[in-house]
């Protein structure tokens, strides 16, 4: 009979370990799983933009984006590689899958509209004017003037980079646009009083004004304000979906608004003169 007994027992102490061995097991196959880690997201920006998108002192990539692009890995929980591509291979590099997604100040436009998926807004770039002084003495213009008046001036000669926004906007309402091959020179010509209106957005404007502090003003009053989006490769929902939900937080109570506000302000208003991040955020 103890015979008996004792293999009982010893069958009962068996059945046991088994059972304890079989919930170890499972447990750990739940944590690997839920730890089990994402493929990392790579981010395309051109990093020759600052505040925006540029490289430190050390050549690693920091900026605005930068630092969306870092809190929107830890919002879908995958981490961040930023990847630096030229602006104009931004949209290839995505149909190529050498990128998942694009966060580098680009505006959501009709034609990028066609080859990718963009996210809602999230920033807006106002495209404002850098006048010659003496022309807007001339004609009573000072930088809180509005785009009305600046429009109502008749002979007003204008100058443009060729199927860029300086060139298109004021065409569209008429005005004589003389051609220029690039910024530099564009802002020369507006400097010297060859052309007498150059449209561009904020940083150019300012950075020409900045170089021509006696003969050039800025008008801060927005002729377009451009929205800025995330772009994903056409059909990719669920990282648009993601992008989407994730913009909607930066309005919250220590939300990114406000955190990158805190950071960049003081950067922004010394490049600006003027703005900090309101400037952007608000259309």
């Amino acid at each position: 009979m103890k015979k008996l007994i004792m293999i009982f027992l010893m069958l009962l102490t068996i059945i046991s370990i088994s059972a304890c061995a079989s919930n170890t097991t499972t447990i750990q196959q739940n944590n690997t799983d839920a730890t089990t880690a994402l493929p990392v997201l790579r981010v395309g920006m051109d990093l020759r933009y600052p505040p925006f998108e540029t490289l430190n002192l050390d050549s690693e990539p920091e900026g605005i984006s930068v630092d969306v692009a870092l809190a929107f890995g830890e919002f879908i929980g995958r981490e961040v590689e930023i990847v630096n591509t030229n602006f104009a291979s931004l949209i290839p590099s995505l149909d190529s899958g050498e990128i998942d997604i694009v966060i580098a100040s680009m505006s959501i436009t009709e034609d990028r509209m066609t080859q990718v998926d963009f996210s809602d807004p999230y920033f807006y770039f106002k495209i404002i004017s850098l006048v010659n002084k003496d022309f807007a003495d001339t004609n009573s213009l000072t930088e809180n003037s509005t785009i009305e008046e600046i429009l109502a001036i008749d002979g007003a000669t204008y100058v443009g980079i060729a199927s860029q926004v300086s060139t298109t906007i004021p065409e569209s309402y008429g005005k004589t646009v003389i051609s220029a091959t690039d910024l530099g020179t564009a802002v020369e010509g507006v400097s010297q009083g060859t052309s007498d209106i150059l449209l561009m957005s904020a940083n150019p404007v300012v950075d020409g004004f900045k170089a021509n502090p006696n003969t050039t003003i800025v008008i801060w009053d927005a002729f377009v304000s451009s929205p800025i989006g995330m772009a994903v490769k056409k059909g990719n929902t669920e990282l648009l979906n993601q992008a989407n939900a994730f913009i909607p937080t930066f309005n919250d109570d220590g939300g990114l608004y406000e955190v990158l506000s805190d950071k960049w302000d003081e950067v922004l208003l010394e490049k600006l003169g003027r703005y900090g991040l309101e400037f952007y955020i608000n259309e």
